[in-house]
């Protein structure tokens, strides 16, 4: 089953949310105010993501919100550090998190690899 990860308040997630729902694709909302991801969560979408974007560190760039004001705490770290930041304040991550099993998993709008999930 896929798994939005996001807030309620995340006109991202809305829309992804709006997505799945029209095309009756079933999945499970997680608000990331009301329960984190799990270590084992967090390390899947990860190891999903660094398949797609080259490697670990590109997918742990790929998560971080660049326009949130609290980047600068995480900006100066390296790969490793920024990974456990991250787990640590979630609320510094792009927003939705689409994850998709364990081996499958996306940041933001990512429609055309939702296509792919149908």
């Amino acid at each position: 089953m896929i798994q939005i990860f996001g807030t309620t308040k995340s006109f991202e997630t809305k829309k992804a949310q709006m997505w799945f729902k029209e095309r009756r694709i079933p999945f499970q909302f997680i608000d990331l105010k009301e329960k984190e991801m799990s270590a084992g969560e967090f390390d899947s979408v990860i190891t999903a993501l660094a398949k797609q974007a080259g490697g670990r560190a590109d997918a742990i760039d790929s998560l971080i919100d660049k326009k949130n004001k609290d980047y600068a705490s995480i900006a100066y770290l390296d790969d490793s550090d920024k990974a456990d930041k991250l787990f640590e304040n979630q609320k510094l991550m792009v927003l939705p998190v689409c994850r998709n099993g364990k081996d499958k998993a996306t940041v933001g709008l990512a429609v055309k690899i939702w296509e792919e999930w149908k």
